[in-house]
């Protein structure tokens, strides 16, 4: 027979009181959101993190169980960094609000999607944020399941083009070079390609296709996201 799982959670116990001049949890997890930051998320380690603050792994302990629940809290940390959108009664801007307010958050903490994509994150701050997603989302339909599935959409829609963009800041830390810099060193190659004449498409988009500002092109796209959503419930 499978043990029941226990019911203590780091959004439970109570936090003690940290002792005179030690850090407390919120130091522990500001210090922990840094290296995260700076350098990953597996960067971070119980160890390091009471190490940086000059403290005793012993001591990080009292208030934290084990690196799960410190990941958790940072998760949660970084979920109320901003304030909630505005309620907005237009559906739309509703959406709107909550897939840029994502993206901030998401490009303030590049390790942050890959915690955001598996079980929904059941801190304080996280639970509001769901709330007010939820509430821009029925504001498109009553139909809760509908309602849940529009905010999926919408949700991976802004972890796919975060996800995009983090990868060109590996790419220029990794080689050393910027966008522009690497299309330069890669242009000799391109033009031969092209001059081929095997690949009219290609050639058509290195030609005649504008290079836009990742913002205009994370608007247009969220703009195609919201209209299909419009064209699927209006059916």
């Amino acid at each position: 027979m499978t043990e029941p799982v226990p019911s203590s959670s780091v959004w439970t116990r109570p936090r003690p009181e940290p002792r005179r001049r030690a850090p407390g949890v919120d130091q522990y997890v500001a210090a922990a959101l840094a290296v995260a930051d700076a350098e990953g998320l597996a960067a971070v380690s119980m160890r390091r993190v009471a190490g940086d603050l000059g403290s005793g792994t012993a001591s990080l302990y009292r208030y934290i169980t084990n690196r799960d629940e410190l990941v958790d809290l940072m998760v949660d940390t970084a979920q109320g960094e901003d304030p909630l959108p505005e309620s907005a009664e237009d559906w739309r801007a509703g959406l709107g609000a909550v897939a840029h307010a994502l993206r901030g958050t998401l490009l303030r903490h590049p390790w942050l999607a890959a915690e955001l994509a598996g079980r929904p994150a059941l801190g304080p701050n996280s639970l509001r944020r769901s709330e007010s997603a939820l509430r821009a989302a029925v504001a498109l339909t009553s139909d809760m399941t509908l309602a849940s599935q529009a905010l999926s959409a919408v949700h991976a829609y802004v972890l796919g083009s975060v996800a995009a963009q983090q990868a060109l800041r590996r790419a220029e830390q990794r080689t050393g070079l910027s966008e522009e810099e690497w299309q330069r060193s890669v242009g000799p190659y391109i033009s031969e390609v092209l001059a081929a004449g095997e690949h009219p498409m290609l050639a058509r988009r290195v030609l005649e296709a504008e290079e836009l500002d990742p913002d205009v092109e994370f608007a247009f796209g969220l703009d195609c996201v919201l209209d299909g959503l419009a064209a699927r419930l209006a059916r």
